[in-house]
């Protein structure tokens, strides 16, 4: 199934949801099942995830974006299965998010994983971490911000 990563929450009648069920949790992340997407308008297009561990003083904080207008031509694709796991009936249903990593030092060389985001159905609220069909087209390490210092790595898409 091909998702559209550009669609927003505010496309849809539903009134948006914070929180997400990950049943399965990130990857090196399995017992973190709950997470709330935190909005700040200063941080915008960035979001905070906040995961909830299995008590409730354990949690982590990721940042996220959906990358629709943000990452020119990323059209995801994902299995069936997947598709049929997370009970997507269509494209539209599929709320992408992908998780950036920052260099406190180095906010320019921030990059987002492409291969692997979080897919979330925007009617469940189920969602799930998972390598795309066509991770080949892709970079775990796509550099959000053209710069030719950075690292080699960080600039392939």
């Amino acid at each position: 199934m091909k998702v559209l990563p550009e669609l927003y929450p505010t496309d849809f009648d539903i009134p948006p949801a914070n929180q997400l069920e990950l049943p399965q949790g990130l990857i090196g992340f399995a017992n973190y099942k709950r997470a709330e997407l935190l909005y700040l308008p200063d941080h915008l297009p960035f979001l905070w995830m906040k995961l909830q561990g299995p008590t409730e003083a354990e949690h982590l904080h990721f940042i996220v974006i959906e990358p629709g207008g943000i990452v020119p031509g990323y059209e995801p694709e994902i299995f069936d299965l997947d598709a049929e796991q997370l009970d997507l009936r269509n494209p539209a249903e599929a709320m992408i998010l992908n998780i950036i990593t920052l260099k406190r030092q180095h906010p320019v060389e921030a990059t987002a994983n492409l291969i692997g985001p979080l897919v979330v159905n925007r009617r469940t609220r189920i969602g799930r971490q998972l390598v795309i069909s066509n991770y080949s087209r892709y970079s775990a390490h796509h550099a959000l911000v053209e710069n030719p210092q950075a690292p080699v790595y960080a600039r392939t898409a």
